[in-house]
C-alpha cells in the first residue's frame, strides 16, 4: 500500500469517527442552521395553522366546495407567475433578507385574516386577496431558504441538514392541522393570531442569522440569466433526472384526491378512517427522515432513489388494491417513507450539484415543479378516475410510475451512479 494510499484511509476513518461523534446532529453544531431551522419550523406551523382556519372560514361563508379549491389555487398562481423572478431575486440579492422581508409580509397578511375573521366577515374575495399575497410571499421564500441553507453548514453535512429540514416539515405538516384544529375551538381570529405571533418569532430567529453570504456579480439582467435555471437543469443530467423523475412519479402515482372515496366507498371507515389515511404518509415520512439523520445514505445515493420510487409506485399499486384498512394503511405509511428517501437523496443532489451563484434559480423551478406535481397529480386522478373507476386510477398510475422509474435508469445514467451524498460532483 503507498503512502497515498494510506493517506487516503487515514483520512476515511477520521471523517468516519467525527460522523459518529457527531452522531445524526452533525447540522445543528452549527448556530446559524439551528436558527434557520427553528424558524423554518415554526414558520411551517404557522402556515398549516393559517390553512385549517382559512378553509373552515372560507366554507362557513360560502359552503360552496368550489371555494375550498380557489384557496389552493390563490396560494399556487403566484408561484408560477414567478418562477423566473424569484429565482433570479435569490441569486441577486442577500437571501436572510429576503426571507425576513416575504416573513414580515406573511405576518401582516395573517394580521389581516384574523381582522377580517374577528369582525365577521361575510364575503369570500377579502380573504383571496389576502391569500394571493401571501402566495406571492411565499413564492420568493422557497427558492432563497433552498438556496441559502448550504450557505448554514460544511459540504460534508449538507446531507444531515437536509434530511432535518425534511424532517422539520413533516412534522410540521402533521403537527401544525392538528395544533390549529385545536386552537381552531376558540375562534379562527386566534387561530390567525397564533399563526401571526410563530411568524413573528421566525423573523427574529432569522434576522440572528449571521450566514456566510455568497457574493453575487450583480450581473445585467438577460433573457440568459432569468433562464438560468431552466437552461442550468436542461444540460445537468443529474439534476434534470433527479426533478423530472419526482414529477412523473408524483403526477403518475398521486391519490391523495380519492382518499376520500376510498375512505367512504371501499374501505367503508368514514372520516375517522379518512383522517388515518391522510396521516399515514406522513407518519412513514417522519420516522424515515429520523432514520436518515441517523444513518444517513455512504453509497450507491442514485440507486437507493430509484428504488424509493419504484416502491412508491408499488406502494400505490398495493394501496389501490387493497380492500382491508390496516394494508391500505401499510401502504400508505411505504409510500411516505420512499418519498421521503427520494425527497432526501435529490434535494441533496440538487444542492450539491449547482453553484452558489445559480442555486435560487435552479430551486425557484425545482420548488415549482414539485408543486405543479402534487396539484396536476390530484387533476390527474380525479379527471381519470371520473373515466375508468377509482381503482384501476390508482392501480395503472402506480404501474406508471414503476415504468417511468425503469425508464429513467436507462435516460439518466449519471444519475444511477451517484455513490455518496457528500462527494457527488
Amino acid at each position: 500500500m503507498t503512502s497515498e494510499e494510506k493517506a487516503g484511509e487515514e483520512k476515511a476513518r477520521e471523517e468516519k469517527a467525527g460522523e459518529e461523534k457527531a452522531g445524526g446532529f452533525a447540522a445543528f453544531r452549527y448556530r446559524d442552521y439551528r436558527l434557520y431551522w427553528f424558524s423554518r419550523f415554526l414558520s411551517t406551523i404557522a402556515m398549516q395553522m393559517q390553512a385549517v382556519a382559512v378553509a373552515w372560514q372560507v366554507y362557513a361563508i360560502s359552503h360552496d366546495p368550489f371555494d375550498l379549491g380557489l384557496i389552493g389555487l390563490s396560494l399556487f398562481l403566484p408561484a408560477i407567475c414567478l418562477v423566473l423572478v424569484t429565482g433570479q431575486v435569490a441569486d441577486r440579492y442577500n437571501r436572510k433578507t429576503i426571507i425576513q422581508i416575504c416573513l414580515a409580509a406573511d405576518f401582516l397578511f395573517a394580521i389581516g385574516l384574523c381582522a377580517l375573521a374577528f369582525t365577521g366577515a361575510e364575503r369570500t374575495w377579502p380573504i383571496f386577496t389576502l391569500l394571493v399575497g401571501i402566495g406571492f410571499a411565499r413564492a420568493f421564500i422557497t427558492p432563497a431558504g433552498q438556496a441559502m441553507m448550504p450557505n448554514l453548514v460544511d459540504k460534508k453535512d449538507l446531507a444531515n441538514a437536509v434530511a432535518w429540514q425534511s424532517s422539520a416539515w413533516q412534522v410540521a405538516s402533521v403537527g401544525g392541522p392538528a395544533v390549529g384544529g385545536l386552537v381552531l375551538a376558540l375562534g379562527a381570529d386566534i387561530t390567525y393570531a397564533v399563526s401571526a405571533a410563530l411568524t413573528a418569532i421566525s423573523v427574529v430567529m432569522t434576522g440572528l442569522i449571521a450566514t456566510r453570504e455568497f457574493k453575487s456579480e450583480r450581473q445585467p439582467v438577460t433573457w440568459s440569466s432569468v433562464l438560468g435555471g431552466l437552461t442550468y437543469i436542461r444540460y445537468k443530467p443529474v439534476v434534470l433526472g433527479a426533478i423530472s423523475l419526482d414529477l412523473f412519479a408524483v403526477v403518475l402515482g398521486g391519490c391523495v384526491a380519492l382518499y376520500p372515496i376510498f375512505a367512504t366507498d371501499i374501505l367503508g371507515v368514514g372520516p375517522q378512517g379518512l383522517g388515518l389515511l391522510r396521516a399515514a404518509p406522513a407518519v412513514g415520512a417522519v420516522l424515515c427522515s429520523l432514520w436518515l439523520v441517523r444513518h444517513p445514505l455512504r453509497s450507491h445515493a442514485g440507486l437507493v432513489m430509484f428504488w424509493s420510487v419504484a416502491v412508491f409506485g408499488a406502494g400505490t399499486v398495493a394501496f389501490g388494491l387493497s380492500t382491508w384498512f390496516p394494508l391500505s394503511l401499510l401502504a400508505l405509511f411505504a409510500m411516505g417513507a420512499a418519498d421521503m428517501v427520494s425527497v432526501y437523496v435529490r434535494q441533496t443532489l440538487i444542492q450539491l450539484a449547482t453553484p452558489d451563484n445559480m442555486r435560487g434559480r435552479v430551486g425557484a423551478v425545482s420548488s415549482v415543479f414539485v408543486t405543479t406535481s402534487n396539484e396536476f397529480g390530484d387533476f390527474r386522478a380525479g379527471m381519470v378516475a371520473g373515466l375508468i373507476g377509482t381503482v384501476p386510477t390508482v392501480v395503472l398510475g402506480g404501474v406508471a410510475t414503476l415504468a417511468v422509474t425503469a425508464a429513467w435508469t436507462r435516460l439518466f445514467p449519471d444519475l444511477r451512479k451517484v455513490e455518496r451524498l457528500d462527494r457527488t460532483l
